[in-house]
Protein backbone atom coordinates (compact mmCIF):
# COMPACT_ATOMS: atom_id res chain seq x y z
CA UNK A 1 0.00 0.00 0.00
CA UNK A 2 1.56 3.53 -0.78
CA UNK A 3 3.11 5.48 1.91
CA UNK A 4 1.12 3.05 4.10
CA UNK A 5 3.76 -0.26 4.04
CA UNK A 6 3.16 -4.09 3.36
CA UNK A 7 -0.43 -5.74 3.81
CA UNK A 8 -0.25 -10.11 4.25
CA UNK A 9 -3.36 -11.41 3.79
CA UNK A 10 -3.47 -15.29 5.51
CA UNK A 11 -4.98 -18.67 6.39
CA UNK A 12 -3.93 -20.86 8.78
CA UNK A 13 -4.97 -23.08 11.46
CA UNK A 14 -4.84 -23.04 14.83
CA UNK A 15 -4.29 -25.97 17.63
CA UNK A 16 -4.43 -26.15 21.49
CA UNK A 17 -1.12 -25.19 23.14
CA UNK A 18 -1.16 -28.07 26.08
CA UNK A 19 -3.19 -30.77 24.02
CA UNK A 20 -1.67 -30.20 20.21
CA UNK A 21 -5.53 -30.94 19.12
CA UNK A 22 -7.24 -28.61 16.08
CA UNK A 23 -8.55 -25.69 17.75
CA UNK A 24 -9.68 -23.81 14.58
CA UNK A 25 -8.80 -22.33 11.82
CA UNK A 26 -8.21 -18.14 11.04
CA UNK A 27 -8.30 -15.53 8.45
CA UNK A 28 -6.37 -12.32 8.91
CA UNK A 29 -4.75 -9.75 7.25
CA UNK A 30 -1.45 -8.21 8.59
CA UNK A 31 -0.03 -4.29 7.78
CA UNK A 32 3.56 -3.66 8.71
CA UNK A 33 3.34 -0.17 8.83
CA UNK A 34 6.84 1.89 7.06
CA UNK A 35 6.85 3.14 10.89
CA UNK A 36 8.36 1.29 13.47
CA UNK A 37 4.83 0.80 15.08
CA UNK A 38 3.16 -2.68 15.74
CA UNK A 39 1.43 -4.25 12.75
CA UNK A 40 -2.23 -3.78 12.75
CA UNK A 41 -3.93 -6.98 12.51
CA UNK A 42 -7.25 -8.13 11.78
CA UNK A 43 -8.53 -11.42 12.40
CA UNK A 44 -11.56 -13.83 12.04
CA UNK A 45 -10.75 -17.52 13.14
CA UNK A 46 -13.98 -19.98 13.40
CA UNK A 47 -13.59 -22.45 16.66
CA UNK A 48 -13.55 -26.28 17.05
CA UNK A 49 -14.53 -25.25 20.97
CA UNK A 50 -17.73 -23.79 21.70
CA UNK A 51 -17.38 -20.85 24.58
CA UNK A 52 -18.58 -23.19 27.01
CA UNK A 53 -15.49 -24.98 26.69
CA UNK A 54 -13.05 -22.36 26.66
CA UNK A 55 -14.64 -20.90 30.04
CA UNK A 56 -14.41 -24.39 31.97
CA UNK A 57 -10.84 -25.04 30.77
CA UNK A 58 -10.19 -21.38 31.99
CA UNK A 59 -12.00 -22.17 35.39
CA UNK A 60 -9.61 -25.15 35.63
CA UNK A 61 -6.73 -23.57 35.33
CA UNK A 62 -7.76 -20.29 37.78
CA UNK A 63 -9.04 -22.85 40.02
CA UNK A 64 -5.64 -24.83 40.20
CA UNK A 65 -3.83 -21.72 40.42
CA UNK A 66 -6.26 -20.31 43.43
CA UNK A 67 -5.81 -23.94 45.26
CA UNK A 68 -1.78 -23.52 45.71
CA UNK A 69 -0.99 -24.05 49.19
CA UNK A 70 1.93 -21.62 49.08
CA UNK A 71 2.13 -18.99 45.99
CA UNK A 72 4.08 -20.42 42.92
CA UNK A 73 7.80 -19.41 42.92
CA UNK A 74 9.94 -20.97 40.40
CA UNK A 75 13.45 -20.57 38.04
CA UNK A 76 14.17 -21.38 34.00
CA UNK A 77 11.14 -23.43 33.06
CA UNK A 78 11.60 -25.15 30.99
CA UNK A 79 14.78 -26.45 32.41
CA UNK A 80 17.82 -27.40 30.25
CA UNK A 81 16.26 -30.70 29.43
CA UNK A 82 12.77 -29.01 28.13
CA UNK A 83 10.93 -30.28 31.24
CA UNK A 84 8.29 -28.48 33.26
CA UNK A 85 7.35 -29.28 36.78
CA UNK A 86 3.58 -30.37 37.12
CA UNK A 87 2.92 -27.45 39.80
CA UNK A 88 4.71 -24.79 37.50
CA UNK A 89 2.91 -25.89 34.36
CA UNK A 90 -0.22 -23.35 34.91
CA UNK A 91 2.43 -20.10 35.54
CA UNK A 92 3.71 -21.04 31.83
CA UNK A 93 0.40 -21.51 30.11
CA UNK A 94 -0.06 -17.76 31.39
CA UNK A 95 3.27 -16.76 30.55
CA UNK A 96 2.55 -17.82 27.10
CA UNK A 97 -0.34 -15.88 26.35
CA UNK A 98 0.97 -13.22 28.28
CA UNK A 99 4.62 -12.86 26.22
CA UNK A 100 2.72 -13.12 22.65
CA UNK A 101 1.61 -9.69 23.16
CA UNK A 102 4.93 -8.80 23.45
CA UNK A 103 6.11 -10.43 20.68
CA UNK A 104 3.13 -9.39 18.57
CA UNK A 105 3.73 -5.57 19.52
CA UNK A 106 7.71 -6.03 19.00
CA UNK A 107 7.64 -7.65 15.85
CA UNK A 108 8.17 -6.51 12.82
CA UNK A 109 8.62 -7.46 8.92
CA UNK A 110 12.10 -8.43 9.43
CA UNK A 111 11.75 -9.49 12.86
CA UNK A 112 9.81 -12.74 15.00
CA UNK A 113 9.96 -13.93 18.41
CA UNK A 114 9.28 -16.52 20.28
CA UNK A 115 9.64 -17.56 24.40
CA UNK A 116 12.37 -19.16 24.99
CA UNK A 117 11.90 -19.84 28.27
CA UNK A 118 10.66 -18.50 31.44
CA UNK A 119 13.63 -17.62 33.71
CA UNK A 120 11.81 -16.74 36.60
CA UNK A 121 8.35 -16.44 38.05
CA UNK A 122 6.62 -15.20 41.16
CA UNK A 123 3.10 -15.14 42.15
CA UNK A 124 1.62 -11.84 44.41
CA UNK A 125 -0.86 -12.35 47.23
CA UNK A 126 -3.63 -9.96 46.64
CA UNK A 127 -6.82 -9.25 48.50
CA UNK A 128 -9.29 -9.61 45.82
CA UNK A 129 -10.37 -12.35 43.20
CA UNK A 130 -7.26 -12.04 40.53
CA UNK A 131 -4.24 -13.49 40.49
CA UNK A 132 -1.28 -11.55 39.76
CA UNK A 133 2.55 -13.12 38.66
CA UNK A 134 5.37 -11.62 38.10
CA UNK A 135 8.03 -12.53 35.29
CA UNK A 136 11.43 -12.59 33.73
CA UNK A 137 10.71 -14.23 30.39
CA UNK A 138 13.41 -14.73 27.22
CA UNK A 139 12.24 -13.86 24.03
CA UNK A 140 14.26 -15.54 20.87
CA UNK A 141 14.35 -12.91 18.13
CA UNK A 142 14.44 -14.13 14.42
CA UNK A 143 16.64 -14.35 12.18
CA UNK A 144 19.18 -12.12 14.54
CA UNK A 145 19.31 -15.37 17.04
CA UNK A 146 19.53 -12.82 19.98
CA UNK A 147 17.82 -13.81 23.44
CA UNK A 148 15.91 -10.57 24.75
CA UNK A 149 14.76 -10.41 28.62
CA UNK A 150 11.29 -8.74 29.24
CA UNK A 151 9.90 -7.83 32.73
CA UNK A 152 6.48 -9.08 32.51
CA UNK A 153 3.62 -8.47 35.19
CA UNK A 154 0.38 -10.23 34.38
CA UNK A 155 -3.33 -10.29 35.92
CA UNK A 156 -6.22 -12.10 35.42
CA UNK A 157 -9.71 -13.61 36.59
CA UNK A 158 -11.50 -15.72 34.02
CA UNK A 159 -14.32 -13.72 32.33
CA UNK A 160 -11.60 -10.73 32.51
CA UNK A 161 -9.03 -10.08 29.55
CA UNK A 162 -5.74 -11.31 30.91
CA UNK A 163 -3.84 -7.78 31.89
CA UNK A 164 -0.14 -7.60 30.93
CA UNK A 165 2.28 -4.78 31.79
CA UNK A 166 6.08 -5.19 30.38
CA UNK A 167 9.44 -3.32 30.10
CA UNK A 168 12.30 -5.39 27.82
CA UNK A 169 16.01 -4.79 28.81
CA UNK A 170 17.22 -4.40 25.24
CA UNK A 171 14.90 -1.19 25.12
CA UNK A 172 15.74 2.17 26.55
CA UNK A 173 11.98 2.60 26.75
CA UNK A 174 9.28 2.98 29.95
CA UNK A 175 7.00 0.86 30.81
CA UNK A 176 4.35 -0.63 28.34
CA UNK A 177 0.57 -2.18 28.39
CA UNK A 178 -0.79 -5.15 26.64
CA UNK A 179 -3.59 -4.26 25.09
CA UNK A 180 -6.12 -7.17 23.09
CA UNK A 181 -9.24 -7.72 21.65
CA UNK A 182 -10.77 -10.85 23.32
CA UNK A 183 -12.12 -10.94 26.68
CA UNK A 184 -13.14 -14.13 28.73
CA UNK A 185 -10.04 -16.28 27.95
CA UNK A 186 -6.62 -16.43 29.12
CA UNK A 187 -5.42 -16.13 25.87
CA UNK A 188 -7.59 -12.63 25.76
CA UNK A 189 -4.92 -10.18 26.49
CA UNK A 190 -6.38 -6.04 27.88
CA UNK A 191 -5.02 -2.63 27.97
CA UNK A 192 -4.35 -1.21 31.63
CA UNK A 193 -2.97 2.03 31.65
CA UNK A 194 -1.18 4.20 34.34
CA UNK A 195 0.30 1.32 36.49
CA UNK A 196 3.08 1.10 37.79
CA UNK A 197 5.35 -2.37 38.96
Amino acid sequence: IPDSGHKYYLQFTTEDYKSGEDAGSCLATVLYPKTRSPPAVSIKCTRTKDQKQIQEEDNRLYQKIRHQTKPIIGNNIPDSYGNIEPALEPAWALAVAGSSYIMWEKSTENLGYFMAQVKSVRQWARKDDFIEFDYTVLLHETPTQEIISCHMRLTWLPGHPLKAKYFCASENQGLEDGSGMESGSAAGISHERGANF
